[in-house]
């Protein structure tokens, strides 16, 4: 078996755990939430550690909620994002207190991995597919090595991954014949209204998508060469900060997207038909609830996950 690890951005979690944190909602009939899932389905896939990006404020709190839990399953790690953790000697001498984005998330993880890697955002349930797709990409075909970086994507359908309860952000994919990612666009406010698709750019501006566009929910397949990249690329970024500096982010659609433009990086979209779901509105959580039961009626997971 080749190592591969899950990778779990939850630094976004806030710090009062149980106070109607969306990403801590129980959603399965013993207690378990949203991460439960995603981790059994990638230990289940293949996947034989698990990092968890959380920030140093929320750590003790974390692992009494799912932390230690997990640790008695497989081999788990911290790494801890903060904002006033920059590259080459830089400080925050914007006073800015809310963390810089994905890509600053997943290299906070650089001293722990050596090998491919899994990101997922906490609050996202992606189904078993996608993690089975991933996870046999990278162990039989991902290049490490090559200068290009070989990267993968799980590709959802926009149409699976709306809400009923107001507007989404997806990273909006154009994918060439070969099923190879051209451009990744993040799209804003994506709704459907009275049959009428929606969808705006990052400046308000009306935008078209369709239904049946792939979309990325930031699950990526990423080889460790990649991090040493994020951190050249984190401080360019912070150089070129304007007026922007209290809320530009560090994303890894964006970061991806100009690698693709400078033919620096190849990513295959490994397209999957299961229906995402997450607390993005507090009127969400019944539908998350109601989509675990239904699973579980299915026979895709069990009553009791571990």
């Amino acid at each position: 078996m080749k190592n591969v690890t899950l990778v779990v951005m939850a630094a976004g979690i806030g710090s009062r755990f149980g106070g109607g944190i969306k990403q801590l909602e129980p959603v399965g009939p013993n207690g378990e939430i949203i991460m439960d899932y995603s981790i059994h389905d990638a230990l289940e896939a293949g996947c034989n550690k698990v990092v968890f990006i959380i920030r140093k404020d929320i750590e003790e709190d974390f692992k009494e909620i799912i932390g230690k839990r997990i640790e008695k399953l497989v081999s788990v790690e911290y790494a801890y994002q903060s904002v006033d953790e920059l590259p080459g000697g830089r400080r925050n001498t914007w006073g800015r207190t809310k963390p810089w984005g994905t890509g600053q998330a997943v290299l906070c993880v650089r001293d722990l991995l050596k090998e491919p890697f899994i990101v997922i955002n906490a609050d996202d349930y992606y189904g078993k597919e996608a993690f089975v797709k991933l996870y046999n990409y990278m162990t039989t075909e991902m290049d490490t090595e090559n200068p290009v970086y070989d990267i993968c994507m799980a590709g959802f359908i926009l149409s699976n991954t709306l809400s009923d309860n107001g507007g989404v952000t997806r990273g909006v994919c154009s994918v060439d014949a070969n099923g190879y990612l051209q451009r990744v666009t993040e799209t804003y406010e994506i709704q459907m209204k009275a049959g009428v698709l929606t969808a705006c750019d990052e400046q308000k501006q009306p935008v078209s998508v369709s239904e049946d566009q792939h979309v990325s929910m930031n699950m990526w397949g990423l080889p460790p060469r990649f991090l040493e990249m994020l951190e050249d690329g984190f401080a360019g970024f912070l150089d070129s900060l304007g007026d922007d500096a209290m809320k530009a982010e560090y994303l890894l659609p964006k970061i991806i997207d100009k690698l693709l433009a400078e033919q620096k990086a190849r990513v295959k979209v490994l397209e999957t038909g299961d229906r995402w779901f997450g607390v993005t509105y507090k009127e969400d959580k019944q539908v998350v609830v109601d989509s675990i039961q239904a699973l579980i009626q299915q026979g895709v997971y069990k009553e009791k996950l571990f």
